[in-house]
């Protein structure tokens, strides 16, 4: 298989951006009356997006789940702290430069395909200086569907002029192998991640690959 193109998801596969989202996460609660979380409880949160790491950190220590209106005041107050600490403690990962001069040296367009919305992925990939590696950036707020569902890494193909049987995905989550496999692009998983806090063996991959860098060099063997 020649590979034309290497979709990438962004937190937990890129960047660390746990300790960004815990200080929100904590800076929400504590708003809102609650005791903070420590930030492996709030680690195991992460990966399903923001509504769903809101919702799981307002019923920890809770009776009952959060009501609608609780949720909205929740998800209010978390963007409105990651505004402010976007990027500050987030850190890229080892492997990943190298891991990204390497597909650039192969010709390997890049892209990243990610959940996270726009106006927090952008600065994030600035602030962590990954920005100029990727011809597009495809955010959880690009298309009408989110991963799992196979729009955005379609989307990211036809932006990038390749097909789906050409491109490769590499993430950490089950949204992104799922996404992958309903879009009939093969996907490498890395354990590094978040994952809802499930181990990345039980996801359907191509491979399970140890950093950026080594899903680079399986890309150009295969």
């Amino acid at each position: 298989m020649t590979y034309h193109a290497a979709l990438i998801d962004l937190d937990g596969t890129l960047v660390n951006t746990i300790p960004d989202l815990a200080d929100a996460t904590n800076a929400m609660r504590t708003q809102m009356g609650l005791r903070p979380l420590p930030q492996d409880v709030i680690a195991r949160y992460v990966g399903k997006g923001t509504e769903n790491l809101v919702k799981k950190a307002l019923s920890t220590q809770l009776n009952q789940k959060p009501d609608h209106a609780t949720i909205q005041q929740g998800l209010h107050l978390f963007n409105q702290h990651y505004h402010r600490v976007n990027g500050e403690k987030s850190t890229v990962y080892d492997g990943v430069i190298t891991g990204l001069n390497l597909f650039r040296h192969h010709q390997i367009k890049m892209a990243v395909v990610t959940n996270k919305p726009s106006e927090f992925t952008l600065p994030l990939l600035q602030a962590c200086g990954l920005h100029n590696y990727f011809e597009h950036v495809v955010c959880g707020d690009t298309c009408s569907q989110k991963k799992p569902h196979p729009m955005p890494l379609l989307h990211a193909c036809n932006l990038l002029g390749v097909t789906p049987e050409n491109t490769l995905l590499i993430g950490d989550s089950a949204h992104d192998t799922e996404a992958a496999n309903a879009a009939g692009i093969d996907v490498l998983a890395v354990p590094y991640g978040y994952n809802n806090g499930q181990n990345v063996q039980n996801l359907k991959v191509s491979d399970i690959v140890s950093s950026i860098e080594a899903a680079a060099c399986w890309a150009t063997r295969h």
